[in-house]
Parts: C-alpha cells; sequence; structure tokens
C-alpha cells in the first residue's frame, strides 16, 4: 500500500476554534433549540445511568454491549454502506433486520440519513456539507446538529436524488413509523426486553441500556465527522482531509478507513485490506450474510486503487494481493 504522510497538520487551535473569536450572540440566535434540548436531555440521561452501573445485573450491562453493537451495525452496514451508497445489496431479510438496528440507533430516518451523507460526499468540506469539517472540529462532531443548517446545505439536499430510498418498502415503512418507531426501539425496547426477561428494575433498563448506549452511539458515530477528518494518514489523496483512523476504526465498527471511503465511496469494504490487516466488523457480518445468500453485488475499489496508484510518482508495489482477503 502506497503511504503518504501523517496528517495530523492541523493545530489544537485550528480544530477548535478560537475561544475569543467565538459569535456567541450569532450562535444563540442561530441555534437549533429543539435539538440543543433534546440532545442536552439525553446527555444528561446518559450521565445519570453511570450511577446505576454498580447496581445493574450482570445481564443488563451484557445486553447493552449487545444491543450497542446491533446499533452501531444499523449505521455502519444499514443506512451507510447499504442505502447512503448503495455498495451491495442486501435480501428483505437483511433489510428489515438493519433497519431495526438503525431504529435503536435513533439518528433520524434511513431517508434523512442517507440524503444528508449524499450531499456530504459531493460536497465535502465546503459551505454545502452538512457537518463542514473547515468549520471546526466541534462542528463536525455535533455542533451541527445544534445550529440551524445553512441555506446551502439546505438547497444542496434538494437536488440530491433519494427516489431509490422510496422504492424500497423497508425504508417507507421506517419513515413513516417516525418518530415513534425509532423512540421506541431505542428507549423503550431495551426497558421492556430487561424488565421482562430477568426482572431488571426499568430505570437500569431504560438508563444503562437506553441513554448510555444511544449516546455512546452517538458519539462513535460523530468521531467518522471530526476525528477521522483531522487526525491520521491520507494515502489513497493526500489532498483531501479525510483520514484513515484506527481508533476511529474500532469504535465506529470499520468506518475510520476514511481516506479510502471518500475516494471510493462506493466501496462495500470503506476499507482497502481485509478483515486481518484492518479491524473492520462491519465488512465481516456483510461477507458473513453473503455466505447465506442474503448478499450480493458487493462492489470494490480494488482495481480502480491499482490504477490510481499506478499514475502516483513514487509509489511502491502493493501487498494488495497478499492482505485484501
Amino acid at each position: 500500500m502506497y503511504v503518504g504522510g501523517n496528517h495530523a497538520t492541523r493545530s489544537f487551535t485550528n480544530c477548535l476554534g478560537s475561544i475569543n473569536m467565538v459569535a456567541w450572540a450569532e450562535h444563540y440566535k442561530n441555534a437549533n433549540w429543539p435539538m440543543v434540548i433534546y440532545l442536552g436531555y439525553c446527555h444528561a440521561l446518559a450521565f445519570l445511568s453511570l450511577f446505576y452501573f454498580s447496581t445493574a445485573k450482570w445481564q443488563t450491562l451484557v445486553f447493552t454491549l449487545v444491543i450497542s453493537q446491533f446499533s452501531g451495525l444499523g449505521i455502519t452496514g444499514g443506512v451507510h454502506r447499504l442505502w447512503a451508497h448503495k455498495s451491495y445489496k442486501a435480501h428483505g431479510i437483511v433489510r428489515f433486520f438493519l433497519m431495526l438496528c438503525n431504529a435503536m440507533a435513533n439518528q433520524g430516518t434511513i431517508y434523512h440519513w442517507s440524503r444528508d451523507h449524499r450531499v456530504h460526499h459531493k460536497f465535502s468540506e465546503t459551505d454545502a456539507d452538512p457537518h463542514n469539517a473547515m468549520r471546526g472540529m466541534f462542528f463536525a462532531h455535533m455542533g451541527w446538529l445544534l445550529v440551524k443548517k445553512d441555506a446551502k446545505v439546505i438547497e444542496a439536499g434538494r437536488k440530491i436524488n433519494c427516489d431509490d430510498l422510496l422504492e424500497d418498502w423497508v425504508v417507507v415503512l421506517q419513515k413513516k413509523l417516525n418518530p415513534w418507531g425509532n423512540l421506541f426501539m431505542s428507549f423503550m425496547f431495551p426497558m421492556l426486553v430487561s424488565t421482562y426477561f430477568w426482572q431488571e428494575h426499568w430505570a437500569h433498563g431504560i438508563l444503562i441500556a437506553g441513554f448510555f448506549r444511544y449516546v455512546f452511539i452517538l458519539h462513535c458515530t460523530w468521531l467518522v465527522n471530526s476525528a477521522a477528518h483531522f487526525y491520521g494518514q491520507t494515502p489513497y489523496d493526500p489532498k483531501i482531509n479525510p483520514t484513515e483512523n484506527a481508533i476511529v476504526a474500532f469504535f465506529a465498527m470499520g468506518e475510520g478507513w476514511h481516506n479510502w471511503h471518500h475516494v471510493f465511496p462506493y466501496d462495500y469494504a470503506a476499507s482497502e485490506f481485509g478483515v486481518a490487516s484492518q479491524y473492520n466488523p462491519t465488512k465481516l457480518f456483510i461477507d458473513g450474510c453473503a455466505k447465506l445468500g442474503l448478499v450480493t453485488d458487493r462492489k470494490r475499489a480494488l482495481n480502480a486503487w491499482e490504477a490510481k496508484k499506478a499514475k502516483m510518482p513514487n509509489a511502491p508495489v502493493s501487498e494488495l494481493k497478499a492482505k485484501s482477503a
């Protein structure tokens, strides 16, 4: 693999912006108050849940870990790689399962998440990018949700074609049930399971398996927008800011190989190498479904990378064939 230089070139000041230059009055006026209140409420309850861990039953803790993985998969293997990028095709059973996982993650509907993500790729790090990293690390991480959308983002969203999403009954079903379906799967479902199956107190179920898991997965997802646009390497295209970040890949189930993904967004693996070389449980899930005949047409960019690399000066011979399982 051709490896470029380190990408950790932005200073801490550039990432967070100068405190002295923060336009607080403008931010207050431009605040998306319903989202500010909602996310503030969820974070407060997630913090409160920390005081309940010591008295929770072990089944609740294991259950929280398991559904955290399902929640993440609903984003990575579901709305991101399947619906936003159409990098593979899945049987209705897989799509329905991923929709439920996505609802548990509760990051908006598949339709709206996919639309915004397509805008992000088409207008990456411009004023039309929903979470434009050029506006600072906090904005890219979660600040973009706390303020009203830029007019250019709204206009770009109107121009993005998402008709394919409305042809999928799974996407339409979730959209019709919005927001109650997502809220039920994210908060009520974990509470009901833990109280019914092992008689956990309802507060432990909704706080730990509900709000703590939810907020944790939110930040794991947001790391791809923030940290993976600031820290790491850029071997596939040194001219863009998205990076290869192993830490983000760990927390985001393989989504941290972000320089590759922005160069080849249609690649279902969202990484160059196989799971033995790059942490990517989402790819492992998709490959497992493929072996069962539930996933087809997995797109890869290996040949495209070989062609691109041949045009890059001083690019060494790749070890691709040995590592791309």
